[in-house]
């Protein structure tokens, strides 16, 4: 049997044009390549290494000891009156989770330049398997914290349901400047060779050795909050050790991330038609 061609539907695939609309909707069409995705990132993460899953809790549990040898014992820096080793470990979580997802975020493209150039599937979705992986890594080592909050007497309260939200906002912090440095590392691959020391002097700009409350007010709180992760490792610190809820400095840094996200998620719209050439 014969059809007629006015029958046989016609798909005609071109480059979008300008800035057009993000087609968010396409994520959760391709959602299994998504799932697929994230399962193959936390597989190779773990692929022939000795101690697997061991290093999401070695990591920020060695570097907490040091930490807490030269800033808390040596230094002696304030401490908010909480033992120094629950002070900074808290604060190792949202940073080593933002850190390890910006660093795979930024590389995705490149590293799956293999896909780039074969199929077609919405290329935002590379970014977003290489940032939702890195909660496995997360939630092992927060179960470390649990038992040093245990060990020094430290009992969470109610503030701990403010967790997902901004274990969420770390993610998005990561995505949002990840889609900026993931599509301009397909252009210029010296970008990659930028991100560590771009993290080293993150960290730096961070409370994570010291606490917030160090920093003077006026125009110099306000610079200092312009850093996303200010707020969320504070409110870390405040929703876990002190049951508080988060203060005016977490919605500065969640107003700066909504503009770097919205922004972010349009230039790489705008240029992922290029990568499969560039990449």
């Amino acid at each position: 049997m014969e059809y007629s061609r006015s029958l046989v539907p016609e798909i005609v695939i071109e480059p979008s044009k300008g800035w057009v609309s993000l087609k968010l909707g396409e994520l959760w069409q391709y959602r299994e390549l998504l799932f697929f995705l994230i399962w193959r990132d936390v597989k190779v993460q773990y692929k022939q290494a000795s101690l697997g899953v061991a290093w999401a809790i070695l990591q920020p549990l060695l570097t907490m000891v040091i930490f807490s040898v030269i800033f808390g014992h040596l230094a002696k820096l304030p401490s908010e009156g909480i033992p120094y080793p629950v002070f900074s470990y808290v604060a190792l979580l949202p940073w080593q989770l933002f850190s390890s997802t910006l660093t795979r975020s930024t590389s995705s493209l490149v590293g799956n330049a293999n896909l780039l150039t074969k199929i077609y599937f919405p290329r935002l979705i590379i970014p977003f398997s290489a940032t939702i992986s890195g909660l496995v890594d997360f939630s092992v080592s927060f179960v470390v914290l649990l038992g040093l909050m245990a060990y020094y007497g430290i009992a969470p309260t109610f503030a701990i349901l403010w967790l997902p939200l901004l274990v969420l906002f770390v993610l998005l912090t990561a995505l949002s400047v990840g889609l900026w440095l993931s599509a301009l590392n397909v252009q210029y691959r010296d970008v990659q060779h930028v991100i560590p020391f771009l993290i080293q002097a993150w960290m730096f700009a961070s409370p994570i050795v010291y606490s917030a409350e160090l920093i003077p007010g006026g125009l110099w709180r306000i610079a200092y909050g312009l850093n996303p992760l200010v707020g969320v490792i504070q409110s870390f610190r405040w929703i876990l050790l002190e049951g508080k809820r988060p203060d005016e400095l977490m919605v500065m840094s969640v107003g700066i991330v909504a503009l770097l996200l919205i922004t972010g998620l349009f230039y790489f719209k705008r240029m992922e038609k290029t990568f499969a050439d560039v990449v």
